[in-house]
């Protein structure tokens, strides 16, 4: 009976020496929630009004504003040059309004040498009226002709190849 007793003890004590998987250590829990204050009565006590003296009206003084003056008949003029010798870039232009009328023109020297002069007018009764005038002689240059040389086509002497 003894054996007996000591094959179950033994098969027990095999059972529970069994090896635990788990880890090393617990951590601490970390909580990121909020809870809110439990909501309090507010206990308030009502002040007895208070009487105020009535408001003195008083006019204010009215404000000066400076009214620019209009000019029915303005009167305006300007002008511009350019002229870059380093790029060849040449350009002017003018402009006067009187009377209601814009008198103005601009010149420009275009890519083929030729100078484009523009004079126009402007009123609201004619409209924009412009007139081109081109001056001067077209410069065409020819194109650069690259003289191109093909490659020689590459050239080599066969081995002799045998096949059975």
């Amino acid at each position: 009976m003894i054996s007996k007793v000591l094959l179950v003890a033994s098969l027990v004590a095999a059972s529970v020496a069994a090896p635990v998987y788990g880890p090393l250590s617990y951590g601490p829990a970390l909580s990121y929630g909020y809870a809110a204050k439990a909501i309090q009565p507010l206990h308030t006590v009502a002040a007895a009004p208070v009487l105020h003296a009535p408001a003195i009206a008083v006019a204010a003084a009215p404000v000066l504003k400076h009214v620019e003056a209009y000019d029915p008949n303005p009167h305006y003029s300007f002008s511009y040059g350019v002229s870059d010798p380093h790029t060849g870039d040449s350009k002017h232009a003018e402009e006067t309004l009187s009377n209601g009328v814009v008198h103005g023109s601009y010149s420009l020297t275009e890519p083929d040498g030729t100078i484009r002069k523009v004079t126009y007018t402007a009123d609201k009764i004619h409209g924009f009226n412009a007139v081109v005038e081109k001056s001067g002689h077209a410069i065409h240059t020819a194109p650069v002709l690259k003289k191109v040389v093909a490659a020689a086509p590459l050239v080599h002497a066969a081995l002799p190849y045998y096949h059975h």
